[in-house]
């Protein structure tokens, strides 16, 4: 489950910063005054809205490979706070969970 969702989340991240170089490249022949564009979005809130996605992606990336690690290591599937198993129904819903539900809302 663990490499699927790598490979789903590697492909999202080289999609949105595909389309981050692609807004790049438009935004260098665009004018500067986009803000009253009446085709729709403009190019600032659609660069904003793209590197929000990109953090987001490499922040899923990191939790996916830092899930792969701990597997490797012989450590998944225990909190990495308190050392106690994580429940398998919490690994279902969020595979890469380092902290079981108690740990997890103690942080919160």
């Amino acid at each position: 489950m663990l490499l699927g969702l790598r490979a789903e989340v590697s492909a999202r991240v080289e999609r949105i910063e595909a389309e981050l170089h692609t807004l790049t490249l438009s935004r260098a022949d665009a004018n500067d005054d986009d803000e009253h564009d009446p085709e729709g979005v403009t190019l600032s809130t659609e660069w904003s809205r793209l590197t929000g996605l990109a953090a987001q992606a490499r922040s899923d990336l990191a939790e996916v490979l830092a899930a792969l690690e701990r597997w490797d290591a012989g450590s998944y599937g225990v909190c990495t706070r308190c050392g106690l198993q994580i429940p398998p129904e919490r690994l279902e819903v969020r595979p890469f969970a380092e902290h079981c539900v108690a740990c997890a809302s103690k942080s919160r």
